[in-house]
């Protein structure tokens, strides 16, 4: 194989930050940085797509459209690149074959043009139409193979799935190691292999965690790799990618020289290692539990998210149950590769037979979706009692699952109405209902007040033991520059309020009192009702939503009759939406919380008079 310049794809902007910062970098992080990333000669920069769509909503107040835009604007030389989870675009559900094409068409309108799109399950149906899509809109289709071991993925797997990938038309492979699972020699063989089947680039995503990732890129480059992806240092490491600086100093002055300049790399570097102080966020580290991953085989981004939720769920001490249990659950479900959306998938089914003490006595209806074959084929057998607890007598699904999806833009237009002013607003209610509702609701309102609590979302760590005052000068630029009347941090046990505009109080005082009376929920929710009445509380820290999506009719209602079984009410956590079920006949006589309410584990939800 004749020796070549590498070419690498940097993630700082989208991966990378996901991987470390739990997503929260934030659209003015990037801006005065990204005139310099944009010359630095990167093969292109992912910026979009995984989680960061989700997260601009949920936790940023931020429009991801406008993101990609801004981007784009400031960095018009790179190529931009976002992650499409195939036939789940950016959500964890799939969507009909109407909105990916929609989804793709707004996307490369607004700037993107690599997209490196995958199937959790390796299953190409899944990618199909993504892929047509991309072509068809003159961008440039990266089909992904998702790496991972199990008894059914062989390396023959891995080159029938990129086969059928080529046939598809990809104008790239990407061996997608989310996990970290890939050694040295593995890499070597693999690339080795591809680079013999397929004439094509082959692009190779590694993340560190048990840090074997620099030693996986040199012996792919030896194999004759095209792309390599990494991030600049102050996010590199830990469950992210190797640092850029690394790499193009070991290549430097060898026929593999990437021609990047590495001290142009340290000014970047050195810009957002100063975001990263100021703003409290952790550097990338392989602790013991990272290292583990060749044994649990749980990557990095989910461990992270596992502890987030245990902490939620006030179990933090049960982390190394719910570590053993995935693997159970991974083999009792046909050994998906654990990468969004089966990731939460199986990462949640695991926190609650652990918490419940009751395997498999909650199931998430996407678990159900996903056994019942709506998420495609899974890699190998389900154990078949599962199978049959969940479906019964019915047969899983055989054909591609978005063959029985029928919903069109059109209907979620119709749903949204006014409060979508453009085909970016419908895509982005098309995809997050009630995340999207809230969001525009919010800025035809005014967006009245945020509340960023820095320390629960993302467990920052506080290197420097002090708050920076430019932080305090940073609160007050948001708030002058936008329509939000307060902001809070709190931070370490440390608040901070910066107001402007206040309301008078007497409407402040009106605006409570006709909201809520406590003493009688109180009482309520204590022991003042028929003695025979029993109580339904939330198993998990979550969202109490009573209907399956923002315009459907409520499950129940105060006074129906409920048979064993019947969902009652959903509670969303950790990404998914968790059915609660009656478990007895019984008549509903009240609901203690309302539609939308964060609710605490134990907390009471429903009375019910059992028949």
């Amino acid at each position: 194989m004749k020796a070549k310049p590498v070419k690498i794809t940097d993630t700082t902007l989208r991966d990378a930050h996901q991987s470390l910062w739990a997503t929260r970098m934030r659209t003015d992080d990037m801006l005065k940085i990204l005139d310099k990333i944009d010359r630095i000669g990167y093969y292109a920069l992912e910026v979009w797509g995984g989680a960061t769509f989700d997260a601009c909503l949920r936790f940023l107040d931020e429009n991801p459209w406008d993101r990609l835009r801004v981007i784009k604007k400031h960095a018009p030389r790179t190529p931009l690149q976002m992650l499409l989870r195939g036939q789940n675009l950016v959500g964890y559900k799939q969507y009909s074959d109407d909105i990916v094409r929609r989804f793709v068409h707004e996307s490369v309108k607004n700037g993107m043009h690599v997209f490196r799109i995958f199937d959790a399950l390796n299953d190409t149906r899944n990618l199909k139409v993504a892929i047509e899509a991309v072509k068809e809109a003159g961008a440039h289709a990266q089909g992904a193979v998702c790496y991972t071991i199990s008894p059914v993925h062989t390396l023959e797997h891995y080159v029938e799935t990129a086969s059928e990938l080529v046939e598809m038309g990809v104008d790239s492979i990407c061996i997608k190691d989310m996990a970290a699972l890939l050694t040295p020699y593995r890499t070597y063989k693999l690339v080795e292999r591809f680079r013999k089947e397929f004439d094509l680039p082959i692009n190779l995503h590694c993340h560190y965690i048990g840090g074997m990732a620099p030693m996986n890129y040199l012996k792919a480059i030896e194999a004759g790799v095209d792309i390599i992806d990494t991030a600049t240092v102050p996010l590199a490491f830990g469950n992210s990618q190797p640092a850029v600086e690394m790499i193009v100093a070991a290549l430097k002055d060898t026929p593999y020289d990437t021609g990047i300049d590495l001290e142009e790399l340290y000014v970047i570097a050195k810009y957002w290692e100063e975001v990263r102080a100021k703003r409290g966020f952790q550097r990338g580290i392989t602790s013991l539990t990272h290292m583990q991953v060749f044994s649990h085989q749980v990557p990095g981004g989910m461990i992270s998210n596992l502890y987030s939720q245990l902490e939620q769920q006030k179990a933090l001490d049960r982390l190394p149950e719910v570590l053993e249990e995935i693997p159970r659950v991974r083999a009792e479900v046909g050994y998906p590769p654990l990468v969004t959306p089966m990731s939460q998938i199986v990462g949640t089914q695991a926190v609650l037979n652990v918490l419940t003490g009751k395997r498999w006595a909650i199931i998430p209806d996407e678990m159900k979706q996903y056994i019942k074959g709506m998420y495609g084929r899974a890699p190998g057998p389900i154990d078949k009692e599962i199978q049959k607890k969940i479906l019964g007598d019915e047969k899983p699904l055989t054909c591609r699952p978005a063959d029985l999806l029928t919903d069109t833009l059109d209907d979620y237009r119709d749903a949204i109405g006014d409060l979508a002013k453009n085909e970016e607003d419908v895509l982005t209610y098309a995809l997050f209902p009630n995340e999207a509702r809230k969001y525009l609701e919010a800025h035809v309102e005014g967006a009245e007040k945020a509340v960023f609590m820095m320390s629960e979302e993302i467990r920052a760590v506080k290197e420097d033991g002090y708050m920076d005052i430019n932080q305090v000068r940073e609160l007050v630029k948001l708030l002058g520059e936008s329509a939000i009347s307060e902001i809070t941090v709190e931070e370490d046990g440390v608040k901070i309020t910066v107001r402007k505009g206040l309301s008078p109080i007497t409407e402040s005082k009106a605006s409570v009192s006709e909201k809520v009376d406590l003493p009688q929920e109180k009482t309520a929710s204590d022991d003042s009702y028929p003695s025979h009445w029993k109580k339904i509380t939330s198993p998990m820290v979550g969202t109490f939503y009573r209907a399956p999506s923002p315009d459907a009719e409520p499950f129940v209602d105060v006074d129906d009759e409920v048979d064993e079984g019947q969902t009652l009410c959903i509670v969303e956590a950790m990404k998914l939406m968790n059915e609660i079920a009656a478990e007895e006949r019984g008549i509903i006589r009240k609901i203690a919380v309302e539609n939308g309410q964060a609710v605490e584990y134990g907390q009471l939800l429903f009375l019910y008079e059992p028949v």
